[in-house]
C-alpha cells in the first residue's frame, strides 16, 4: 500500500462535456498549487477553507490548458481520509490527459483500480463490506440492485455483525480470564447468557444466508430460456414479453438459429429473456449448431420457459419435461410449463391438459395466447414470485457479494460447535478455540480481520479512479 504517496486518476468514465479528476494523499495542495491558477491573485489553495470550490486555469508555463473549478478536502475530512483535490474540467480527451501529464511530473502517481476506495477503509471511512459496495452502487443497473449495494454502504448488515461481535468478544475475555485461574475452579462468563448470544447470532446469520439467493438475484438479473420445439411461438413470446418486435417471427421452421437475448426490468429486478433455436432432428448443419447452442442457453439460465401448444398430448409435454430435466440435474432451475395457443381451446379442455402433466420437482404450468398477448402478465407475476422479490420487502438486510456468504457460512459452521459444547460443557479452551473462529469469520466481513490478499482481490476489480 502506497499511503505516503499522493495518486491521481480520471474519476469520470467515457465522453461528456464535463470531466472530474481526483487528487489524493499528503503532497496534494502543492502539487496542485504548481499548475493551478486561480482567478483570484495571491491565492494559495493550501490556505483555502475545505469544502470551498474554485475557478482558475490549469497551466503548463503560459500555456493556458482548461478553465476548471477546483473542490477542496482536507484531512480526514474527505473520502479518503486524506487531502484530496477534485478538479472538474472540459471533457475533451487531450484536456483529460494533459492534466494528468501535468500532476503525474509534479510528484503525483497514477492511482490503481481502487485505490481511492482502498484508503477510505484503512482510514476508517468505511468498513470493508461497505467499501465493496461502492463498486456495487456504480455497477447497479437495476432499482433492486441499487437498493441493496446502498443499503450495505450505509451501514447495512455490518452494524448489525460488529455489535454482536462486541458482545462475543466480551465473553471470551472472560473465558480466556477463567483459563487463568483454572485451578480455582472459578467462572467469570454467564453461560446462559452467552448461550442467549450465540442463538441470537445464529438467527442472523441464518436470515442473512438466506437471503443471499435473492440478493444474487439482484445484483445479477435472472437469465429466463425460451425453449420449445420450432413453430411453438417463442420469438411471438419475447416479442409479447418486451412489448416490442424484437425477434424475427415467421411459419417457416427453424428460421431461429440462434439465440436472441434482451432485457427486461421487472418491479427492480432485471430478467434477461433468451429466445433460442426450436429443438428438433434436423439434417440442417447452421440449425443443428442452433440446437446445440439451445441446450447450452439452457444450462446458463436460472428460470426455464418449456413453450408447447396448449393442445399438445399430455403424455408428449411430460416427456419433454423429463427431457430438460436430464439437461439440469444439478435440480437448480427452475422449470415453467407455458401452454401457448389457449384460446384456441375451451378452459375444460385446458384443465384437462394441466391435470394430465405429473410434474416431477415443482415445475408449474400457466397457459397464454403469445399472439393475442393473453396472460402475459400472469407470466410476468409469476417469473417475480419466482425469485421471491416479494420478500425484500420485509427483509432490512439483503447480502449479494459471495464473499461474505461464504465467510457467514463459515461462521455458521463454527457457532454450530459453539452451541455443541455449550450443551455439553466443553472445557473452556476449547470453546474459547470455538469463539475466535466465530469472531474470526465475522471479522473477515467487516475487514477487523483482513490480509492483504483479501484487499488485493476486492480491489482489484475497483475502475480506476474510484
Amino acid at each position: 500500500m502506497r499511503s505516503e504517496s499522493t495518486i491521481c486518476a480520471l474519476a469520470t468514465q467515457g465522453n461528456g462535456a464535463i470531466a472530474v479528476i481526483r487528487i489524493s494523499g499528503p503532497d496534494t495542495f502543492r502539487i496542485v498549487d504548481g499548475i493551478f491558477h486561480p482567478a483570484t491573485t495571491g491565492k494559495v489553495l493550501q490556505n483555502e477553507s475545505p469544502n470551498t470550490i474554485h475557478f482558475g486555469t490549469i497551466q503548463e508555463h503560459d500555456k493556458i490548458i482548461d478553465e476548471v473549478l477546483v473542490s477542496l478536502f482536507k484531512a480526514p475530512n474527505s473520502y479518503t481520509g486524506e487531502d484530496s483535490i477534485e478538479i472538474s474540467c472540459h471533457g475533451s480527451l487531450y484536456i483529460q490527459q494533459k492534466i494528468l501529464e501535468l500532476l503525474i511530473s509534479a510528484g503525483a502517481q497514477p492511482a490503481r483500480p481502487g485505490e481511492f476506495t482502498q484508503r477510505a477503509f484503512l482510514n476508517g471511512k468505511m468498513d470493508l463490506s461497505q467499501a465493496e459496495a461502492v463498486a456495487d452502487l456504480i455497477a447497479a443497473e437495476s432499482e433492486g440492485a441499487h437498493r441493496v449495494a446502498l443499503q450495505q454502504l450505509r451501514g447495512g448488515f455490518s452494524n448489525k455483525l460488529k455489535a454482536l461481535r462486541e458482545q462475543l468478544l466480551h465473553f471470551i475475555s472472560l473465558i480466556e480470564l477463567e483459563l487463568d485461574f483454572s485451578e480455582e475452579d472459578v467462572e467469570f462468563a454467564d453461560r446462559k447468557q452467552l448461550v442467549q448470544l450465540v442463538e441470537k447470532i445464529k438467527s442472523l446469520i441464518l436470515d442473512l444466508i438466506n437471503s443471499f439467493q435473492l440478493g444474487n438475484v439482484l445484483k445479477k438479473g435472472v437469465p429466463v430460456a425460451i425453449i420449445g420445439r420450432p413453430n411453438v411461438g417463442k420469438s411471438t413470446l419475447l416479442n409479447a414479453i418486451l412489448n416490442e418486435e424484437r425477434a424475427l417471427v415467421s411459419d417457416i421452421e427453424g428460421t431461429t438459429r440462434d439465440s436472441i437475448e434482451d432485457t427486461m426490468n421487472l418491479e427492480g429486478v432485471n430478467f434477461r429473456f433468451i429466445d433460442t433455436a426450436g429443438i428438433r432432428e434436423t439434417a440442417e448443419p447452421i440449425e443443428n449448431l442452433g440446437i446445440r447452442r439451445t441446450y447450452q442457453k439452457i444450462e446458463q439460465a436460472s428460470i426455464v420457459l418449456l413453450l408447447t401448444e396448449a393442445s399438445d398430448d399430455p403424455a408428449i409435454i411430460q416427456r419433454s419435461v423429463e427431457a430438460i430435466r436430464k439437461q439440469t440435474s444439478d435440480g437448480t432451475k427452475q422449470l415453467v410449463v407455458v401452454l401457448n395457443k389457449s384460446d384456441q381451446i375451451s378452459e375444460s379442455q385446458l384443465q384437462e391438459i394441466r391435470n394430465g402433466i405429473p410434474l416431477l420437482q415443482g415445475e408449474r404450468i400457466i397457459s397464454i395466447s403469445a399472439e393475442k398477448r393473453e396472460n402475459i402478465n400472469g407470466l410476468t407475476d409469476l417469473l417475480l414470485d419466482m425469485v421471491n422479490i416479494g420478500s425484500l420487502k420485509h427483509q432490512d438486510v439483503v447480502i449479494s457479494n459471495i464473499r461474505h456468504y461464504n465467510a457467514l457460512k463459515s461462521a455458521s459452521e463454527s457457532l454450530f460447535r459453539v452451541s455443541e459444547g455449550l450443551s455439553t460443557t466443553l472445557p473452556s479452551d476449547l470453546l474459547a478455540q470455538d469463539i475466535r473462529e466465530v469472531l474470526h469469520y465475522m471479522g473477515e466481513i467487516t475487514g477487523e480481520v483482513t490480509t492483504d490478499e483479501i484487499l488485493g482481490n476486492i480491489f482489484k476489480n475497483f475502475c480506476i479512479g474510484k
